[in-house]
């Protein structure tokens, strides 16, 4: 079966086309950074906006690069959630409307579900069952992950999200947007000069905290104004020591609590560096196998959605289920919605 996926939960519209015998055949993305830069984050309106231009250009593109035409899609996957409203109505209607027209079927996808399964796109891919990070912008989770649909929260953030961290951080270091890029390049210039708190860390559970550490940064800040480049160098090394250690810490209790020896991580934070270099280190001691996304995966994208909506209906079809995918094409959106309430298919 040939799936067409389509991500506009924020500020990046992927495109992609999977096939489930074929793999990946071809994806597509535009991100809006550029745009959102003058404004230092995102704005929704002009994020729903952007995603209007790109889906169709983007679709004619997918669809060029795998030599596939509208008629040869069997089903189509689309981002219903979590994300800002606009951005996943533009997606969805897209989504559904196009459908509608080939009369096919839709799968809405979890985006967060999209992540998590990023890493099974890999030549080797781990096997099930396995704990999951899912780190982003938004979000800073620990799942079990029994198979497609099977997900059992181990641990989430109290407050703000790692990458929500690192950026309020870039900001408060006058770095640029997005802050958690810019951080990490500082950081590579950084010594280890100070010391920050590394929040929950000895704290008996799997659950994050990162605003007190945003905290202590901004006190450590104000303690050496003026600020001159390698002061701020030397703070951004200590934060993503800090973050990383923390996150680190976390995988590997939940492999002990769990009992498995597979860890895959997910998400923009997931590209990090210094955080792959302890992950890799703490799992080899274990003997454990950690896995991740392509770097160009671990931000939002078409090709996790293609991916998650490709492996429900493969599962449906399985159990020899009727009626695959959604044909009534009435379409909502789930700016909120927890990844634990997903049912398998």
């Amino acid at each position: 079966m040939l799936i067409l996926g389509v991500e506009s939960s924020c500020d990046e519209t992927g495109l992609a086309l999977y096939d489930t015998n074929d793999g990946l055949l071809a994806h597509a993305l535009h991100s809006q950074v550029e745009m959102h830069a003058e404004y230092g984050g995102v704005v929704p309106e002009l994020a729903s906006r952007d995603h209007i231009r790109r889906v169709l250009p983007l679709t004619e593109l997918v669809l060029k690069d795998a030599n596939k035409t509208l008629q040869d899609i069997d089903a189509i996957a689309y981002t219903q959630g979590p994300g800002l409203s606009g951005a996943l109505l533009v997606g969805t209607s897209f989504a559904e409307s196009l459908a509608f027209s080939l009369q096919i079927p839709t799968i809405n996808v979890h985006h967060l579900e999209g992540h998590l399964l990023a890493p099974l796109l890999e030549a080797n891919p781990p096997a099930f069952p396995f704990v999951a990070l899912l780190v982003s912008g938004g979000h800073s989770q620990l799942m079990r992950v029994d198979g497609i649909g099977e997900y059992e929260l181990l641990g989430d953030t109290l407050d703000d999200a790692a990458g929500e961290a690192f950026d309020k951080t870039a900001k408060l270091l006058g770095l640029g947007y997005p802050g958690g890029p810019a951080l990490a390049k500082l950081a590579a210039f950084g010594k280890p000069h100070f010391k920050l708190p590394r929040p929950l860390l000895n704290s008996g559970d799997l659950n994050f905290s990162f605003s007190g550490l945003k905290t202590a940064v901004l006190t450590l800040a104000n303690q050496h104004q003026p600020l001159d480049e390698t002061t701020k160098a030397d703070i951004a090394w200590e934060f993503q020591e800090a973050v990383t250690e923390v996150l680190t810490t976390k995988c590997m209790s939940a492999l002990r609590e769990t009992r498995l020896d597979n860890l895959i991580v997910s998400g923009g934070v997931g590209a990090n560096t210094k955080l792959r270099e302890k992950l890799n280190a703490a799992t080899k001691r274990k003997l454990c196998k950690v896995s991740y996304p392509r770097l160009e995966f671990c931000t939002d994208n078409g090709a996790m959605i293609a991916f998650a909506g490709a492996m429900r209906l493969e599962t449906m079809r399985l159990k020899a289920a009727q009626g695959l995918g959604n044909k009534n094409y009435g379409f909502s959106v789930k700016p909120r919605w927890d990844l634990a309430e997903l049912q398998k298919p």
